[in-house]
């Protein structure tokens, strides 16, 4: 019906809806179920179901993981813990302990680097860390050399 249609015109169209009320009904039935499939279509903007999103958690995630975890593999931190389990007969206290530890150093670095980040471009990041690793580099070596 039409809001400018006149009351003969509304008596005409209320005998003929019986008639079409089937066809009626499935196209509302219809309508609402693309209405319905579209509101569970993710959007662009959604990130919680988009494959990329997800995609690069992931990329980010295990490049994190196998670097920390290489990096840790037998440096001064596991040997540590490995004593002190050994000393105190209590393994799972020291591995509460460090993984604590492990945690609070990470937030510590991952605070440091969004702080960071968010003052400086990346490039300079990448040469900072650089310099850095290499003067650390020469300090060993020249420890290394003093006392041959």
């Amino acid at each position: 019906m039409t809001p400018a249609a006149s009351p003969e015109d509304q008596a005409i169209e209320t005998k003929a809806a019986p008639e079409n009320a089937g066809d009626d009904a499935s196209a509302e039935t219809s309508n609402a179920a693309i209405a319905h499939e579209s509101s569970a279509t993710p959007t662009a903007n959604d990130n919680s179901t988009d494959s990329t999103g997800l995609k690069g958690w992931w990329k980010v995630f295990a490049s994190t993981y196998v670097t920390i975890f290489l990096a840790e593999i037998g440096d001064k931190t596991q040997v540590t813990t490995l004593l002190m389990s050994a000393e105190s007969h209590k393994p799972w206290m020291v591995f509460a302990g460090a993984g604590t530890a492990l945690v609070c150093t990470s937030l510590l670095g991952v605070l440091l680097g969004r702080w960071l980040a968010t003052r400086l471009k990346p490039r300079t990041l990448e040469v900072g860390a650089g310099i850095t690793l290499l003067i650390i580099t020469i300090g060993l070596g020249w420890d290394i050399f003093q006392g041959l």
